[in-house]
C-alpha cells in the first residue's frame, strides 16, 4: 500500500557512508585505505530510492562529503527524487576525536561540497556514531556559526529517563551563538532509563514485531519518531572486515532482513523527511515571535 497523499508524522533518515567507513572498524591506518576499498554505496543508496519511491516515501540523506565528492551523481539523484540533503560531515572522525578548529573544518568542508551540488542550503547536520554529547556540546555553536538550523547527534541511549531529552524527538537548546533544533533518535522509557529503539543495530536486533510494538508505543505518546539507518545495511554480500568480535556481531547481524523489514516500516508508519517535519514546527516558532512582537509593540 502506497501512503502517498498521507501526511508524514514521523522522520526517515539515512547516515550515507561506505560500509568500510563505520565507527567500529576505525583505525588511522584503515583510513588511509579508503580509496583502495570496494565501493557498494551508491547502488545500496539507489536501492533505498527505489524503494521509498515504491512506498512515495521522502527522507532526509546524511551524506559524508567524502562519498559526495566521489558520488556527486549520487547526491543529484536524491534531490531530483525530492529528498533532503543533509551533512554528515566530511571525513566520518568522531566529534570527540577532534578540536573544536578541526571540527568546524569539517562540517564547513562537507557543507560546501553539499551545497556546491545541490545548488541548496545544508540545514541539517548528523555527527558520526552520534558523538556529540554533553562533554561535547562546544559542537552545537560551532553548527550555528556554519549556519546549521538543525542537529541529529545528541542520541539519550541507556540514560535514566529523568536526565534525557525526552522522546518526541524535537527540541531547542540554547548555544552561544543562538538556538539549534535537536532531534533525536527515538528512545523508549523501559524501567526508568531510555531504551534505543530508532533504527540501526537495534532495528537490526529485534524481531519486526518488537520494533513495531515500540515504535508504536512512543506513537500513542504522541511522540515523533526519528528513524536511522544505512545504505550498507541493506547490503548482506558487503565484503568482511576485519575487527573485534562485538564489532563484526554488531555490523554484520540480520543484514539479509533488513531490506524487508525497511519495506514493513514503511508501510506501518508515515515518514517524510526531518526537514518537513520541523518545517511546521517553524512554523509555529515564527508565529510565536510575531505575537511576542505585537505584544511588545515592535
Amino acid at each position: 500500500m502506497s501512503v502517498v497523499g498521507r501526511k508524514s508524522k514521523h522522520c526517515l533518515s539515512f547516515d550515507v557512508e561506505e560500509h568500510f567507513q563505520v565507527s567500529a572498524f576505525w583505525s588511522e591506518a584503515r583510513r588511509q585505505q579508503w580509496d583502495t576499498y570496494e565501493s557498494r554505496v551508491e547502488n545500496n543508496t539507489r536501492k533505498l530510492v527505489e524503494l521509498l519511491a515504491q512506498h512515495g516515501t521522502k527522507a532526509t540523506f546524511f551524506v559524508l562529503g567524502w562519498v559526495a565528492e566521489r558520488h556527486p551523481d549520487l547526491v543529484k539523484l536524491l534531490v531530483r527524487q525530492g529528498h533532503e540533503i543533509a551533512s554528515h560531515g566530511y571525513g566520518h572522525e568522531l566529534v570527540t576525536a577532534q578540536s573544536p578548529e578541526q571540527f568546524r573544518h569539517d562540517v564547513r568542508k562537507a557543507k560546501d561540497i553539499l551545497e556546491h551540488l545541490t545548488g541548496s542550503p545544508v540545514l541539517g547536520y548528523r555527527a558520526p556514531s552520534f558523538s556529540i554529547t554533553d562533554q561535547s556540546q562546544w559542537a552545537l555553536t560551532i553548527l550555528v556559526e556554519e549556519g546549521y538550523l538543525y542537529d541529529s547527534s545528541m542520541y539519550d541511549r541507556f540514560q535514566r529517563s529523568e536526565t534525557a531529552r525526552g522522546n518526541n524527538g524535537l527540541v531547542q537548546i540554547d548555544t552561544g551563538a543562538g538556538r539549534i533544533w535537536e532531534v533525536s533518535p527515538s528512545t523508549l522509557n523501559v524501567c526508568g532509563f531510555q531504551v534505543p529503539v530508532a533504527g540501526g543495530g537495534y532495528f537490526r536486533l529485534f524481531p519486526y514485531a518488537t520494533s513495531k510494538s515500540f515504535l508504536q508505543r512512543l506513537e500513542k505518546q504522541g511522540a515523533k519518531l526519528v528513524m536511522y539507518l544505512h545504505p550498507w545495511e541493506i547490503d548482506p554480500e558487503q565484503p568482511r572486515m576485519d575487527g573485534s568480535w562485538t564489532s563484526q556481531f554488531r555490523h554484520y547481524l540480520n543484514l539479509h532482513k533488513m531490506e524487508r523489514r525497511l519495506a514493513a516500516l514503511l508501510e506501518d508508519f508515515q515518514f517524510g523527511s526531518i526537514v518537513q517535519i520541523l518545517g511546521a514546527a517553524w512554523c509555529k516558532e515564527h508565529e510565536k515571535r510575531v505575537m511576542v512582537d505585537a505584544i511588545d509593540g515592535k
